[in-house]
């Protein structure tokens, strides 16, 4: 297990990035109650550790569907005939290269994966389907599910100084996993 130092001041830094990484480097130290020189650094440490995994822009779905149209969200569970390791990975492997697929997490019970995936419309989903499943001689039920709403979306991990997803130690470190 790798021991990561981070503190208070550093959840703080992360929650306020992971709501609006956009801030300039001064708005985000005044939020953060810090210096700005201060908050470059501890920002830049915070990067470099691999705890922001990257940054980028969510798109207003409904504002752009006047130009894109509103699309197809569906979620797709996919089972597989063999699910020993080199099969599973080999069926990732597919699906988070296929662009379509927005989210990809293998689970259990039940079926092997659940896909979040969006295309321009059924006949985009079907090509998607030929490509992803029918072509793939180890998929052995594939189950769509059409959203007809999404009540919320957020990737936020839900941090504050005293509860964190693995939790802060009582020295102040965060546990997590090597990889």
């Amino acid at each position: 297990m790798e021991e990561i130092d981070i503190d208070a001041i550093d959840i703080r830094l992360l929650d306020l990035l992971q709501t609006d990484a956009s801030l300039s480097n001064q708005a985000l130290a005044e939020r953060a109650h810090l210096s700005a020189p201060t908050c470059l650094r501890r920002v830049k440490r915070l990067r470099d550790r691999g705890l922001i995994a990257r940054e980028v822009a969510l798109l207003d779905a409904d504002r752009l569907a006047p130009l894109l149209g509103h699309g197809l969200t569906v979620l797709v569970e996919v089972s597989l005939e063999r699910q020993g390791a080199e099969a599973l990975d080999a069926f990732e492997q597919r699906a988070v290269a296929e662009a379509r697929v927005q989210q990809c997490y293998r689970v259990s019970p039940g079926p092997d994966f659940l896909l979040v995936v969006r295309c321009t419309d059924m006949p985009d989903y079907l090509a998607l389907t030929q490509r992803l499943f029918t072509g793939d001689a180890n998929v052995r039920n594939v189950k769509g599910f059409f959203s007809a709403r999404c009540a919320k979306f957020d990737p936020r991990l839900p941090l504050s100084a005293s509860v964190t997803p693995n939790g802060l130690n009582p020295g102040g470190n965060l546990q997590q996993n090597a990889h």
